[in-house]
This record gives structure tokens, C-alpha cells and sequence, in this order.
């Protein structure tokens, strides 16, 4: 079946660039999406979700580029988070990238490598989080994310790397 907007036809590097300006845009207006549902749309960790996808659909470079940008571009248009959680997140989805990477070399099932990179760069997160409010960088409450949610999505977004990487 052919899809209404065919892609093929553009470079590589054309395709990386719109998902990139697609993806900022994406993160410009979850701010005013969140408002308009009343629905706190940070609970799906939207940025997490645009890496997943330039993780699957961009290359490596790409990836680690939208893992260190994205959280920056969020506080320069939104002013949130603050800057000390935008260094926290931008180092934990880094670390989620690159643990990913480094796990999928050795395993060859997508699902496990996403949802261990995931969790232990989420370990780290709320570690750095921890130390960053004991020592008042960060006046901020730990757990803003129920945790049943963040399960939810881990589970989600592993079983999603792993069906489109297994149909690879």
C-alpha cells in the first residue's frame, strides 16, 4: 500500500533534517498542547519519545544530536526546565543513547538494550536529580512522574524499537 507522503524520494540527509526541525517543533508545542488537553504531556516524556524515534528512523550522530539538544532548545523556548535539569536530562538521554549502542552490540533482541538503557539512565537521572536538590541547585520535588507511568512508557517505547528494528 503507498503512503499518502512518499519520503523516498529525498536524500538521507534531507529526511534527517525535517524529523529534526519536526521534533523541535514537536517539543516548541507540547507546552501549549499540554494546556489546551489539561493533561500533563511531560507524564509521556516527550523528549525520550523524540529519541526513540531518531533512533529508529534517524542515524547514530542524529541521535546523540537530539539527545543533547533537545532539553537546551526546550529551556531557550519555554524556559523549562531549568537550566540545571536541562544539563541533568541532557546527560541522561545522552547516557540512554550511548548505553543503548553499546548494549544492542551484544544482544540482539531491540527490546532488552532499550528498556535497560532506559532504566539505568533514569536511575542516573534521578540521582543527579537527588544531588542537585540535597545540595539546593534544584528546588524541585524528586517524582513528578507517577511511577506506573514511566513503567508504562518504558515498556511501550522498548516494544516499539524492537518491532520496527525487527522488521529491519
Amino acid at each position: 500500500m503507498e503512503s499518502i507522503i512518499d519520503l523516498k524520494f529525498l536524500s538521507r540527509k534531507t529526511r534527517i533534517i525535517i524529523f529534526d526541525l519536526l521534533a523541535l517543533g514537536g517539543i516548541y508545542l507540547i507546552p501549549g498542547i499540554s494546556h489546551f488537553l489539561s493533561f500533563p504531556l511531560y507524564y509521556i516524556d516527550p523528549m525520550r519519545f523524540m529519541l526513540i524515534l531518531s533512533l529508529v528512523y534517524t542515524n547514530r550522530s542524529n541521535t546523540f544530536f537530539i539527545a543533547s539538544t533537545l532539553p537546551v532548545f526546550s529551556l531557550l523556548i519555554s524556559a523549562h526546565p531549568s537550566l540545571i535539569k536541562s544539563l541533568i536530562i541532557c546527560a541522561e538521554l545522552t547516557l540512554n543513547v550511548w548505553l543503548f549502542y553499546r548494549f544492542s552490540k551484544n544482544i540482539k533482541n531491540n527490546f532488552i538494550p532499550i528498556a535497560l538503557s532506559i532504566i539505568i539512565a533514569k536511575v542516573f537521572y534521578y540521582s543527579a536529580k537527588y544531588l542537585s536538590i540535597n545540595s539546593s541547585l534544584l528546588i524541585d520535588e524528586l517524582f513528578s512522574t507517577p511511577l506506573y507511568i514511566q513503567i508504562s512508557t518504558i515498556v511501550l517505547f522498548s516494544g516499539f524499537v524492537n518491532l520496527i528494528q525487527s522488521r529491519r
